[in-house]
């Protein structure tokens, strides 16, 4: 599948993934002024365009990158990994896509919900899969 930024000068390209999460958190909801939509993919992705990224350290454990042109959310990234978590706006043009689940739901707040039915995990359950995988989150 591919995507690209509002301005076209950064694409993105990585294996077809059919669906898509939603993360609650309170750092995903402060960057994008909402919950973070994204297509969770365990490879990382072909990017071109790269001179147009601004890759910024969020945490001790991940990054996040935008289009410092036109500022577009372009991905969450697990340092140490291949996991990419990719702005679900970037790929507008697959409509064969399914609402799966939703992460930080207990961080989710009042004055919005999904109808989906989708898997809910909250931040307790998410970090001990992440514990799982050896890596520590920050709490």
């Amino acid at each position: 599948m591919k995507g690209h930024c509002l301005c076209g000068n950064v694409t993105i390209e990585l294996e077809d993934i059919n669906t898509f999460e939603a993360c609650h958190c309170t750092m995903c909801r402060r960057w994008g002024s909402g919950p973070l939509m994204a297509i969770h993919s365990h490879s990382k992705p072909n990017i071109q365009g790269e001179e147009s990224m601004t890759v910024y350290p969020s945490s001790a454990w991940a990054e996040r990158a935008f289009c410092h042109k036109c500022g577009t959310n372009l991905y969450y990234h697990q340092l140490g990994s291949e996991t990419y978590v990719l702005s679900l706006g970037l790929f507008q043009d697959n409509p064969n896509l399914t609402f799966e689940s939703q992460i930080f739901i207990d961080k989710k707040p009042d004055y919005y919900a999904f109808a989906n039915d989708t898997t809910n995990l909250t931040q307790q359950q998410l970090f001990d899969k992440f514990k799982e995988k050896g890596i520590q989150p920050e709490e």
